[in-house]
């Protein structure tokens, strides 16, 4: 296999460019919004990098090889050949991180692109920090994550049962309803977004935040098709509810939001770095099981060479997957282009509106 370095482990390789003449270069549009991108400068590392501990812990903690904004864009280039990429992007959300740094980092390396950031925003910032954030350029919204109500080794587990306003305190969601802003929100829970606590607590913030442009990260996190009866449904019928589409693989996730949510509402992403890992995603029940080539500690259970052999990017396998459902349900060239751009684009459009709206009230 010929193969080509993109960043830390990830390469691209012949049957990679394969896979995407036979299955994507005709079918995806020519301008692309990326709604779920990370990037960082590494410099800003202020704890620690990944170690064993939280790599052995959690298998994103080892596969969250992040890159530089000069590596993400040499990586956009050569998984999209001909295409016109922008993406909605953040830095990396730990607390072992250098989280203002890091936004400035993200905010200016957009800006220089006509990308657009947002800010990771700390469960602890009063409402000014936030708003100090949304008044920069190409910033249009805020990253929160139950990670960082306190730090972790373990970088996952120890506030997973956080309540949404944990992390996303109401004096904040004030501030993001007042400008319009973007709001990607990552539900926490091991039962995901089908949580009844999530699911009250999303319909209680679009009721007292009717301005604030949400998208729920991960399809809420619905990896399996029993996940997503479960956590999409219920919401299926507030149109003001978005969700990106980042690290789902499966085909019938993907099937079911079309035909429930709807194209209109849903914003295409690659949750970057990790769907630049190389393998497939398999499921059973409730679970999911990642395959991969390469020298993970979760990665033990391997397939044969000659599958391994075939295996193309998560992020491929993703578009794969919709392009999937999409034709299942007979979608036309409108409603792609929508998920993989049209709808992003309209939000943010929508964001900087109402921004220029606060200013010459304001003014």
């Amino acid at each position: 296999m010929i193969k080509s370095p993109l960043f830390g482990v990830f390469s691209y390789a012949d049957v990679d460019r394969a896979f995407w003449d036979k299955h994507l270069e005709n079918w995806l549009p020519k301008r692309i919004i990326d709604a779920h991108f990370h990037f960082v400068d590494p410099e800003l590392f202020q704890i620690e990098t990944v170690t064993d501990e939280m790599a052995r812990s959690y298998w994103v903690a080892e596969v969250c090889q992040m890159p530089t904004s000069l590596e993400a864009d040499r990586a956009i280039r050569m998984t999209f050949p001909g295409r016109d990429v922008r993406c909605v992007a953040f830095g990396h959300v730990t607390l072992g991180f250098e989280i203002e740094g890091s936004n400035e980092y993200v905010r200016s390396e957009c800006a220089k692109r006509a990308w657009h950031s947002l800010a990771v925003v700390r469960p602890t910032w009063v409402a000014e920090q936030v708003e100090w954030w949304l008044k920069k350029r190409s910033v249009i919204g805020a990253k929160p994550y139950y990670g960082l109500i306190g730090y972790s080794r373990d970088l996952r587990n120890s506030y997973i049962e956080a309540s949404i306003f944990d992390y996303l305190p109401h004096h904040q969601l004030e501030v993001l309803d007042d400008y319009s802003a973007w709001l990607t929100l990552h539900v926490p829970k091991v039962e995901r977004l089908a949580d009844p606590d999530n699911i009250r607590e999303i319909r209680e913030i679009r009721r007292r935040y009717p301005h604030v442009k949400l998208i729920i990260a991960h399809l809420g996190r619905c990896y399996t098709e029993i996940h997503a009866k479960k956590g999409l449904l219920p919401l299926a019928d507030d149109p003001g509810i978005y969700f990106d589409t980042s690290a789902v693989l499966n085909p019938a996730v993907h099937l079911l939001a079309l035909k429930h949510i709807g194209p209109a509402r849903l914003l295409y992403g690659t949750d970057c770095p990790v769907m630049y890992l190389r393998g497939r995603r398999q499921f059973r029940d409730r679970e999911y099981i990642n395959r991969t080539n390469l020298p993970f500690h979760f990665n033990k259970d391997r397939e044969p060479a000659e599958i391994e052999a075939k295996y193309t990017l998560y992020m491929y396998e993703e578009l794969k997957a919709i392009k999937d459902a999409c034709e299942n349900l007979g979608l036309g060239r409108d409603q792609v282009t929508d998920i993989f751009f049209g709808n992003a684009e309209r939000l943010i459009l929508d964001v900087v509106a109402g921004r220029k709206r606060k200013v010459l009230h304001v003014g």
